[in-house]
């Protein structure tokens, strides 16, 4: 994977009413979402947001309802037009962007998985699926190949002459991503794309993208209030709340170190042995150290740890990736990581973070 920059976004506002230039001011003064919208009628949707989205992982966007995180994945593609500030794409400015390239942006380099499906119900699987290159004018015979290769990639082959009303839901979203990956865009938007699903369905969907971008390794921006979800498929997490980034980072280095009240109750009723790996609570160090229980691989989850162990206390693992010694995991420093750790008392040092 690459750690360069995909999308950059710089000093992000956007303010939604009559004169939100006016607003602007007052929010650029300190006034929040609350006196905003009881004092001068307008509703902050994003405030001074900057992140940096690297290509080819996941960026998880997560927030509860009302915190911005829709508002801000449809400024990617400029669905929505901000009040100030920047989204580069590439380096490209995509606010200076004409209707051509717009359009360009959105067919090519861009493709979108909605909660909904927003599949079209007169069409056949196959044809939704081959949706971009139909809108640019091909034929069916020119895409139905690399539509049916998708469509057997999340799991849906011999399914391309059946219509979405045939399908269940989770069927209906592995068509969504099927023809997002037809489009052959870099960046795929996917906003609360398996929100809409049962349990069970959705923890396969979540499998399927994570299979996926090991595979194929694209752009991918995730909106979700859900933190396990966000937890489970974020590269790097975004956690939003009232338009304003409240902390963001590896989600293991957040869910080790919330910096702010709102972030501890988001994560105090988390499974840390399941989502904690061992690469976040090692101590890193090529020596060797003395008498060892065994090998354990940087990435594997606390939990199969505790169980390996047999929940012995005294023991000490050296920790392996990609088959060299990259640290020492003491179960003692195991144990301690499983006990939430207070966050910051400070507000505006929680805003600053990440």
């Amino acid at each position: 994977m690459s750690d360069d920059i995909k999308i950059k976004i710089r000093n992000l506002y956007k303010i939604f009413g009559n004169d939100p230039e006016m607003a602007l001011e007052h929010v650029k003064n300190g006034m929040g979402k609350t006196d905003l919208l009881a004092e001068h009628n307008h509703v902050l949707g994003l405030n001074d947001i900057n992140v940096d989205m690297p290509a080819g992982k996941t960026t998880v966007i997560m927030g509860l309802s009302g915190s911005g995180k829709s508002t801000l994945i449809r400024h990617l593609n400029r669905l929505i037009d901000p009040t100030a500030g920047e989204v580069l794409v590439d380096g490209d400015d995509i606010l200076s962007y004409s209707d051509k390239q717009l359009r360009d942006l959105r067919q090519h380099r861009m493709s979108m998985v909605f909660q909904k499906f927003a599949l079209f119900p007169h069409r056949t699987v196959l044809e939704n699926t081959g949706l971009a290159p139909s809108i640019e004018g091909k034929s069916k015979k020119k895409y139905e190949d690399e539509a049916r290769k998708w469509l057997a990639r999340v799991g849906l082959e011999g399914q391309g002459e059946q219509y979405p009303h045939q399908l269940s839901g989770g069927m209906q979203q592995r068509v969504g991503i099927a023809r997002a990956l037809t489009s052959n865009s870099d960046i795929m938007l996917m906003d609360e794309a398996f929100s809409a699903l049962d349990p069970l369905i959705r923890t396969d969907m979540q499998n399927l993208l994570i299979e996926l971008q090991a595979e194929l390794q694209k752009t991918v921006v995730f909106i979700t209030h859900d933190l396990d979800e966000s937890l489970k498929l974020a590269d790097h997490l975004v956690i939003l709340k009232d338009g304003f980034i409240v902390q963001q980072g590896e989600p293991q280095h957040i869910l080790l170190n919330p910096c702010d009240p709102y972030i501890e109750d988001f994560v105090s009723d988390i499974n840390r042995a399941r989502v904690l790996r061992v690469r976040s609570v090692m101590r890193k160090t090529t020596e060797e150290m003395g008498e060892i229980s065994g090998e354990v691989d940087h990435d594997d989850n606390l939990e199969s740890l505790i169980e390996r162990s047999g929940g012995d206390t005294t023991n000490r693992y050296r920790v392996m990736k990609d088959g060299k010694q990259v640290g020492i995991l003491e179960m003692t420093d195991l144990v301690r990581s499983l006990v939430p750790q207070g966050g910051s008392s400070d507000p505006e040092a929680a805003r600053r973070a990440g």
